[in-house]
């Protein structure tokens, strides 16, 4: 290593105190470690998001993935019009959306009721486990763009105006997805159920 690469790598704030802007440049500029660096950083946060947006946890994998990885080909793209992390979300959501688009067009059988597959949770959360569902079940049931402002809305505790900016549509758009979205969601749920 030459005396003006070490002086530069000298010269580098340590990784956990270089803000994503920085690591996503750096990425694109070729430095190897950066991408993985944001990926740590917000993987948790970005997993949640597309379980809460997907239909399973190996879709939410799936999406996840596929995701990243346009995230670490197309960063020389980012303008930087927002943060990193909602730039991050935003492809998230796209994959799930575009995920679940496809899976639409494939037909799937579903399971025998005496199946001899169990829900991997314990009997004594059943309740709690039965109201999930339905309220999953329902959720599923909407549109993709309905659900994804629900989502970002109802269960990741965005704004309105934050979830405008991050799926880039109007925040009047956003108010009537999920208007319509959360009467959906009661037609699907009944009386019965809510």
């Amino acid at each position: 290593m030459s005396s003006a690469q070490e002086n530069a790598v000298r010269s580098r704030p340590p990784v956990t105190e270089t803000s994503d802007r920085d690591l996503l440049a750096a990425h694109a500029h070729g430095e190897r470690h950066a991408f993985a660096e944001l990926l740590r950083r917000h993987r948790d946060h970005l997993w949640q998001t597309a379980l809460r947006a997907s239909y399973s946890p190996e879709d939410a994998d799936d999406c996840l993935q596929e995701a990243m990885l346009s995230a670490h080909r197309g960063a020389r793209n980012f303008r930087g019009d927002s943060e990193v992390s909602s730039w991050l979300h935003r492809i998230v959501l796209n994959a799930c959306v575009d995920r679940i688009r496809r899976n639409k067009l494939r037909r799937t059988e579903p399971l025998l009721d005496d199946s001899p597959y169990e829900p991997a949770y314990p009997r004594d959360d059943f309740a709690a486990l039965d109201a999930t569902l339905l309220l999953d079940d329902a959720l599923f049931r909407l549109p993709a763009e309905q659900r994804t402002v629900l989502v970002l809305v109802e269960l990741e505790n965005y704004s309105v105006a934050d979830t405008a900016a991050l799926l880039g549509i109007p925040e009047g758009t956003v108010k009537s997805r999920c208007a319509r979205g959360r009467r959906r969601l009661v037609e699907h749920l009944g009386p019965e159920n809510s």
